[in-house]
């Protein structure tokens, strides 16, 4: 044992602690079937501190306890094993084993032997995947300390890359997944999960926030993802509960447009324009050791870029459906009929795809096109649309053509939610017996949009108060929607519609006209 570990020195190396301590440890096994080599490589290695962390020395007395530890616990940065145990070779084959069964790569294997001629260091450096070959009566103090050092860092290094590589590949995995996330904060909380997730990182809070400035100059702060403490329902930044020290950290970014970088949190200022910018607020628990400030930037600023291009469409796609919306208004206030109707017949139609289990973007579609079902009526004059009384059969034959000029004017779009509106306006009062206008179509030749819209619409102009009629009741309306099935309506779809009749009332009086 002497021999081992106490031979003369040419100089005493003191090894000075770092500074600053790390609550987490480097784990090292030993594996030796000689009590006294355990005693005295923790002797050496007590008070060793390697990169703000202490050591963690683990015992095993033969290759069946080290094979059984390591099957529990892979958390182990390097390993001491003795050649000769139960067996003259159990060293090697644990190492083997280590290698090819366990599979583990990370681990830093050093061989230690007595009996070097049983086990030539040539021989087993070439046959056996080890990092380093040591001969007991050679392994002084200094030099296992030197081992433990490099082994550490060794390990340190190919952990880093693994991570490395285990995040590209969670980032590749993952893109397909976020893109589909067409919600702009559902998107942008994702996203900062995936951070946290390729930066190893615990993380009490993240945090982006967008500042605009308008065409009028006025200015806005919002919230466009959040995750952790800070998740708030609000969009507005001065209305969320984040706490007033990061709202003023991060107003502070916005008015700087730059960085900060603190102990236990990191604020990213990203400007995607002359008029809009974000900043990333990353709040973490106690690991800056492993915090990589440009890692986050690099993620973030791709993020933020497409988190703007998402904020941007749905700008757009918010501007459209208020157009929509308007244009049905206004064909509704021109019919003296109350606005309130294209918005219930979207919600209905909506509702109606959706107990059906249509797929979402149709479900999507439909609700954004209903509005335009009677653009048509645009086309009618107005002595025609606002008689009290029943139409007669020329002024009957005039309304009808309401339809075919709600087509012509919506197919003369490319858009797709276009072409579905030109099929709701053209179809809606089509009859599933044939008995309907313009074409007079039957059945499932009807498009399904457009039977969809049928029940909607005369659903919510039964409810509803009319220049020529007062509004039904529940019941009375329910009635004729069953007695009407197979002539007027789907079948299939009107047992659905009857179902829920309740949630479609429920449609009707939250939505009320005014």
């Amino acid at each position: 044992m002497n021999d081992f570990l106490f031979q003369d020195e040419a100089e005493s190396t003191t090894v000075e602690p770092e500074k600053t301590k790390n609550n987490k440890l480097w784990r090292i096994l030993i594996v030796d079937d000689d009590e006294s080599v355990h005693q005295v490589t923790k002797l050496v290695l007590n008070n060793v501190e390697i990169e703000h962390r202490n050591l963690d020395i683990v015992s095993a007395f033969s290759s069946a306890q080290a094979q059984a530890i390591l099957q529990e616990q892979d958390d182990f940065c390097m390993a001491f094993v003795d050649v000769v145990m139960e067996t003259d070779d159990a060293g090697l084959q644990l190492v083997e084993w280590i290698r090819r069964d366990l599979k583990n790569q990370a681990i830093r294997l050093v061989l230690r032997t007595g009996q070097a001629g049983s086990a030539p260091e040539a021989q087993v450096i070439k046959e056996f995947d080890i990092n380093d070959y040591k001969e007991k009566t050679d392994f002084t103090a200094n030099k296992m300390i030197t081992t433990v050092y490099a082994s550490i860092r060794g390990y340190r290094d190919i952990i880093t890359i693994q991570r490395s590589l285990d995040a590209f590949k969670k980032l590749i995995s993952a893109t397909s997944d976020l893109l589909r996330i067409n919600q702009l904060k559902a998107f942008g909380s994702a996203a900062l999960d995936h951070l946290l997730t390729l930066m190893e990182l615990e993380s009490s809070a993240l945090y982006i926030a967008r500042c605009q400035t308008d065409y009028d100059q006025e200015t806005t702060s919002s919230i466009i993802a959040c995750t952790g403490k800070y998740i708030s329902e609000s969009d507005s930044l001065e209305n969320s509960n984040v706490s007033g020290l990061v709202k003023k950290m991060i107003m502070q970014a916005f008015d700087n447009k730059k960085h900060y970088f603190g102990k236990d949190y990191f604020v990213g200022y990203y400007e995607t324009d002359s008029h809009s910018a974000s900043v990333l607020y990353i709040e973490f628990e106690d690991d800056s050791e492993h915090f990589k400030a440009n890692l986050a930037e690099l993620y973030a600023t791709n993020v933020v870029l497409i988190l703007e291009s998402l904020t941007r469409r749905h700008e757009i796609e918010q501007t459209q459906k208020e157009l929509l919306y308007i244009v049905g208004e206004a064909v509704e206030a021109r019919s003296k009929e109350t606005g309130a109707h294209v918005k219930r017949v979207s919600l209905i139609c909506d509702l109606l795809a959706k107990k059906m289990g249509l797929d979402y973007r149709f479900i999507e579609a439909i609700r954004l096109a209903a509005p335009l079902h009677d653009v048509g009526k645009i086309a009618i004059p107005e002595a025609i649309l606002h008689k009290p009384s029943k139409l007669d059969n020329d002024e009957w034959e005039i309304m009808k053509t309401h339809a075919a000029a709600g087509a012509e004017i919506l197919s003369k779009s490319k858009m797709s939610l276009s072409k579905l509106g030109a099929k709701l306006a053209h179809f809606h009062h089509e009859n599933w017996d044939g008995s309907g206008y313009p074409k007079g179509l039957k059945g499932e030749n009807i498009p399904l949009e457009a039977r969809i819209m049928a029940i909607a619409d005369v659903f919510d102009a039964l409810g509803s108060v009319r220049s020529y009629k007062k509004a039904w009741s529940n019941d009375e309306i329910e009635t004729f929607m069953r007695s009407q099935k197979g002539i007027k309506f789907d079948p299939k779809l009107i047992d659905i519609f009857l179902e829920h009749y309740e949630e479609f009332v429920e449609i009707r009086e939250n939505n009320p006209d005014t």
